[in-house]
């Protein structure tokens, strides 16, 4: 795929721009409904996913630091936050820039799909679940926890068997993210396919 013209201003540049969104928001509209549902909402499955890991590394953490204390506290955040900041990621990198036309690559889309579903999707939560977990075992005192000088080295000893164990987690947020990646690409093609009345299709490929 390529772009529409290669403008030389950086007006030219934003009319082009501009010119080739609405061109594939307009293809995007006379897709099928089952492409357009699963391109809008596609995402929240991974998101769903996130929710998941997060819910299960704070158990795991807790687990370790003896924390039965604030579980519905300490629940909220990890199934809200990861799954917001996977759907917000997602759009971003991969949505948003299809639907505009800057992501033409199809591997570039199986390899941002992989490494959301990986680090948004999977370890971000995990690692969200340890510092919230950390507070809670102080404040109630349910693990001994170390000095200053020996604090890198505890937490990473805590966190070892937690993410060992999360590992085929990690996984399935990788396939799974780059599985959706390549539908959503696939979409993509498809809208690119459709025959736009007065332009020759030949101008959205390379």
């Amino acid at each position: 795929m390529a772009e529409f013209i290669r403008p030389t201003s950086v007006k030219n540049a934003y009319v082009a721009r501009q010119s080739r969104t609405e061109i594939l928001r307009e293809r995007f509209e006379r897709l099928p409904a089952a492409d357009q549902n699963f391109f809008q909402s596609g995402s929240y499955f991974l998101a769903l996913n996130g929710s998941l890991c997060g819910l299960i590394g704070n158990s795991l953490y807790r687990r370790v630091l003896h924390v039965t204390q604030a579980r519905i506290t300490s629940l909220l955040p990890m199934a809200v936050l990861p799954f917001v900041s996977t759907v917000m990621v997602y759009e971003a990198s991969i949505s948003q820039p299809l639907l505009e036309g800057e992501l033409n690559c199809a591997s570039c889309a199986l390899i941002r799909g992989g490494l959301i579903g990986a680090i948004v999707g999977c370890l971000y939560p995990a690692f969200l679940a340890l510092p919230l977990n950390a507070a809670l075992a102080a404040r109630y005192s349910t693990s001994p926890l170390p000095n200053k000088e020996n604090m890198l080295r505890y937490w990473i000893t805590v966190s070892k068997p937690v993410f060992k164990k999360m590992r085929f987690a990690v996984i399935l947020q990788v396939a799974f993210g780059m599985y959706l990646s390549s539908k959503y690409h696939e979409i993509y093609i498809k809208m690119l396919q459709l025959p736009e009345q007065g332009m020759n299709p030949e101008e959205l490929k390379e």
